[in-house]
């Protein structure tokens, strides 16, 4: 089965936030005191996202992405990776870290399914990342991301936030990127609230009229779009019915997110 929404796009990729939780602290995503965390009782189980992304699958998803906060905090998430890699269907199936535990998870993550990462990698200045991160060691990072390189993780895309560093700076980026043969894409800041957005460079994010995403929060609510109210709780109306709603209501073009914040959507 194809799922079409009513702008006639083909809506067959679902990210999935598996946790509000993040080791750093970016300055564009969190407060520097940090957030209050989702109560545990209120976080999907993965046996529920499990059968979700079945079902899901069955409506035409064949695209999935695993996000947060960041995604390889969360105990038990190298066997819900395999889960989600033994269903049959799913086609296309990545990660999205801040890279910070990749020099130890990579081996891991790589065997149980995950082919290609996202790394969000705003700056390699270690004075600059430290402040971005609001504490961060950049080499730490830089570690994991030759190590998903050696094993032979690919693409291997960078996600850098544009206009919190200087010139040289982005610079810099490039010619690391380059270097080791990474997928480099800016991403303009963005304010959920004010529904400031734009296209990725390098990348088709932002773009509306392409969008075929749906994005489901750790706590169980089913989003058709980032810059937009609309949620559909899955254990309320059940999956398939938050999913038929998510498709039928997913409007032309966002506008604006007054309910959510990027760390608990998942970006």
């Amino acid at each position: 089965m194809l799922m079409y929404d009513s702008f006639h796009r083909k809506i067959n990729y679902l990210r999935i936030s598996v946790t509000d939780r993040c080791n750093f602290r970016c300055i564009y995503c969190m407060p520097e005191e940090g957030v209050k965390s989702i109560p545990h009782q209120q976080i999907l189980r993965y046996e529920e996202i499990i059968d979700f992304v079945k079902v899901a699958v069955n409506f035409g998803i064949d695209k999935v992405r695993i996000t947060g906060g960041e995604p390889l905090v969360r105990k038990g998430i190298i066997s819900f990776i395999e889960m989600l890699s033994n269903i049959e269907g799913i086609t296309d199936l990545s990660l999205t870290t801040n890279g910070y535990f990749l020099f130890e998870m990579a081996e891991s993550i790589k065997k149980a399914g995950i082919s290609r990462i996202n790394i969000s990698l705003d700056t390699i200045n270690p004075e600059k990342f430290y402040s971005i991160t609001r504490g961060g060691d950049v080499n730490v990072v830089i570690k994991g991301i030759l190590k998903a390189k050696e094993l032979g993780f690919n693409p291997i895309k960078i996600n850098a936030v544009k206009s919190i560093q200087s010139d040289k700076e982005i610079e810099e980026l490039k010619q690391f990127a380059k270097q080791y043969n990474l997928e480099l894409r800016f991403i303009q800041l963005m304010n959920l609230k004010e529904g400031i957005f734009s296209k990725v460079e390098g990348g088709e994010g932002g773009s509306c009229e392409l969008c075929n995403r749906l994005r489901l929060t750790a706590d169980g609510y089913l989003m058709p779009c980032l810059f937009s109210n609309i949620k559909y709780n899955i254990r309320e109306y059940g999956y398939e019915k938050a999913i038929q709603l998510a498709v039928q209501n997913k409007p032309a073009c966002g506008k604006n997110n007054q309910s959510r914040h990027f760390y608990n959507i998942g970006g």
